[in-house]
């Protein structure tokens, strides 16, 4: 199932010569990049996946405020986290499939003008007016939540399977960290300079990554750039190109397919394959989020000592956690690869090659980690155990969420390469 969905001719069409190649089609590299021009690329784009759940974690230590200066019921404020988290699922898959089909840089663009937009809003919004913060805030997580399908996507156009487990691990460093410096940023903003102030600073910080992403970032959907040796103009070519066709690398020009993928991600959920990995992803993501939501609240409660800087500052062991294992995991899952994809060569059938068996492989070993982890952290803060307990089995479970994470959309962009921003929106539906 998943090899006729690759196959349709709906979705894609092999890339033609624009005229008589100098090398013999199967010796066209599948990226004139350099290690060291995608690594660049990558980092661009981890940097805008850091807008997906920022918005949402530096918003929470304001609501106390914003319960006060709205008039509303600190349930009626979290109806704004509610609607926020639906429009964050929902969206990608609108914006996921749209990069798939017209390109990555032009989607960017798009939704990170809509996060701008709607940060200035809710900075300037009368208190008197509640049912505007709602709206905005769904407008908020409209334009940012996309922006970890639009990187995903990038890193399956200019990596091979051999390396792309390392890509994507450095790549989810930056939507995975934005939950444990969300709250510190924001209560420190809350605090000293009030609740608007922290909408100002994403205002400032989405307006530098759009320039980052408006100037340097190339077109690497393959559909339009191919290999990245096709000219590109208009809004696909980079204002100020520090990487792309340079010299002898010009020499091999592939030409884009003249049919493009459809924008309906829905029929990906009838893959077996897909549905299994959504599905375990999206329980893993769930007890993570709860864990990580409910850590201020429980400190508070066992340790009261704590100001709201210091309890802001509980979710670094977290980010440290979710640092280490992205940078391991990459790792290891490049070595995996590499080393099966040798065993299968030296087989009597090397067309048969088993991506499960070369993703998946460390997955029961991260999964059990990752429980013991959660119940030595729910009875260590339930027992009132010394606050260096919790925040050493909180290095854990970022290590191992942040692994299970990248494994599991390492695997999806494998299956689905030709459609890895809409595998990935169908990530976030879920999670």
């Amino acid at each position: 199932m998943v090899a006729s969905l690759n196959q349709a001719p709906s979705q894609e069409t092999s890339l033609e010569a624009a005229q008589p190649p100098e090398t013999p089609p199967d010796e066209q590299p599948y990226s004139i990049y350099t290690k060291h021009e995608k690594w660049f690329i990558v980092t661009m784009v981890a940097i805008a996946g850091l807008y997906s759940p920022l918005p949402a974690n530096i918003y929470f230590p304001a609501i106390p405020t914003l319960s006060v200066e709205f008039g509303q019921s600190i349930e009626a404020l979290n109806q704004s986290v509610t609607t926020y988290l639906i429009f964050q699922g929902v969206s990608p898959m609108l914006w996921g499939p749209l990069s798939d089909r017209y390109g990555r840089r032009p989607v960017f663009l798009i939704c990170l003008v809509i996060l701008i937009g709607s940060c200035i809003g809710l900075a300037l919004c009368p208190t008197d007016a509640y049912w505007l913060l709602l709206v905005l805030r769904c407008l908020q997580a409209g334009g940012c939540a996309s922006t970890i399908a639009l990187g995903m996507g990038v890193c399956g156009d200019i990596s091979v399977p051999e390396e792309r487990g390392g890509f994507v691990g450095f790549f989810n460093l930056g939507p995975m960290l934005a939950p444990c410096i969300g709250p510190a940023v924001g209560g420190a903003l809350s605090e000293n300079l009030g609740w608007r102030s922290i909408f100002w600073f994403l205002v400032i910080m989405a307006v530098i990554c759009f320039l980052l992403i408006w100037l340097f970032l190339p077109e690497t959907l393959r559909a339009i750039a191919g290999n990245g040796s096709v000219t590109m103009t208009g809004i696909h070519r980079a204002l100020l190109p520090l990487v792309g066709p340079r010299g002898k690398r010009q020499a091999v020009v592939i030409q884009a397919p003249r049919q493009k993928p459809s924008i309906n991600p829905f029929p990906i959920f009838g893959l077996p394959d897909i549905v299994i990995t959504l599905t375990f992803t999206g329980i893993v993501y769930a007890v993570n989020y709860t864990v990580t939501s409910t850590i201020s609240s429980a400190f508070a409660e066992v340790y009261p000592w704590l100001s709201e800087t210091v309890l802001g500052l509980c979710y670094l062991p977290t980010g440290l956690g979710m640092v280490l294992g992205s940078s391991c995991v990459g790792k290891l899952l490049d070595w995996d690869y590499a080393r099966i994809k040798k065993e299968v060569a030296e087989s009597d059938d090397p067309s048969d090659f088993p991506k499960e068996r070369a993703r998946l492989r460390t997955m029961p070993a991260h999964l059990v980690v990752f429980v013991v982890a959660l119940i030595g952290w729910g009875w260590c803060v339930e027992k009132r155990a010394h606050m260096a307990a919790p925040l050493v089995l909180q290095v854990f479970l970022g290590w191992t969420s942040i692994s299970i994470l990248n494994t599991t959309m390492t695997l999806n962009v494998d299956i689905l390469q030709k459609r890895s921003s809409a595998a990935t929106a169908c990530t976030n539906l879920v999670a």
